[in-house]
């Protein structure tokens, strides 16, 4: 929610993030609620639980950094602990993205 506020405060005529917000805010009690409390916070770094559809919930260490030259756009890394079930889950993902037909680009063909 905080940093959802701090991306509005960066470009507050954002048209596509104020509709989202909008539709939050109507389909949401709890999250008009929590947007009426005005918190604004960067988290630059943490963990975060997510589920796939397909290998269920994982665990992702996250660190967000601003590029040098563009402080408008940030990079986000997300890794698994080594061993982790989280690990051993993208890991599952990660094998059939590589074994799929067709999505490994010869040396001779530039990436896009």
């Amino acid at each position: 929610m905080e940093s959802l506020r701090f991306e509005i405060g960066r470009d507050p005529s954002d048209a596509a993030t104020n509709a989202l917000v909008a539709e939050l805010r109507e389909r949401s009690p709890d999250f008009d609620k929590w947007w009426e409390q005005h918190r604004v916070h960067q988290r630059t770094y943490g963990s975060k639980r997510l589920r796939h559809p397909l290998v269920g919930e994982l665990t992702v260490d996250y660190e967000s950094l601003v590029l040098p030259g563009d402080p408008d756009t940030m990079l986000y890394l997300y890794t698994t602990a080594p061993g982790s079930p989280s690990r051993q889950a993208m890991d599952i993902l990660a094998s059939w993205t590589a074994s799929s037909p067709g999505t490994r680009l010869s040396r001779s063909e530039p990436e896009a």
